[in-house]
């Protein structure tokens, strides 16, 4: 939707995809990124930074009035623009090689390895922000964004990261509201190579 992400390409050349600043960045190739660990996240000033694969929403509080703690690791594109938890975020990017999806019941589920069928990158849509605790602490955080899925994800789930190309970056991350809802929509079917794999630890 996606759950847990991989990301093996270097960072030199995700940068080169991206039109990306990468100095000083020392990236592993990573097979399991779980929600909570750092991911890379390039934002509108097209420098590579990472950051937190999870937000804690702005103002969101519970029935007594004390903030929810709880992350938000994937934001509906139908709501991320109008939800008030969401206010004052940038819209980001965060590059990977692609994703891991689950099907069947607990102890006996199949995992799947999502990816382009052309073998490029993927670059999934996001928001992200900086999260401050009441210590002083500063968290840098993101979260993909979610819309309905194109035919072939649909065989194996309901939702999937909203997908864009190079030549819609700039679109994504600087453009008007209106032209970055229209850019959430499904990737194109047939565009999508789904395999399966042994469980990288879901």
């Amino acid at each position: 939707m996606p759950g847990r992400l991989y990301l093996t390409t270097p960072v030199a050349r995700i940068a080169e995809w991206m039109g990306a600043d990468a100095a000083g960045l020392d990236v592993p190739p990573r097979l399991n990124i779980a929600p909570g660990e750092e991911v890379l996240v390039c934002g509108a000033d097209r420098r590579l930074v990472r950051m937190r694969w999870g937000m804690i929403p702005v103002g969101r509080v519970n029935a007594r009035g004390r903030p929810v703690m709880e992350t938000i690791i994937n934001a509906r594109s139908e709501t991320v623009f109008d939800k008030s938890a969401f206010e004052g975020v940038q819209r980001a990017l965060v590059p990977a090689d692609g994703w891991y999806e689950w099907t069947g019941e607990r102890r006996r589920k199949t995992a799947w390895r999502l990816s382009a069928m052309d073998g490029a990158p993927l670059a999934f849509a996001a928001i992200s922000d900086l999260w401050r605790g009441t210590t002083g602490r500063e968290v840098a955080q993101v979260a993909t964004v979610t819309c309905e899925p194109n035919a072939e994800v649909r065989e194996i789930h309901h939702r999937m990261g909203v997908l864009l190309r190079p030549g819609q970056f700039e679109t994504w991350l600087t453009g008007s509201e209106d032209e970055a809802r229209a850019l959430c929509q499904p990737f194109p079917d047939g565009g999508i190579r789904i395999e399966e794999v042994p469980d990288p630890g879901g």
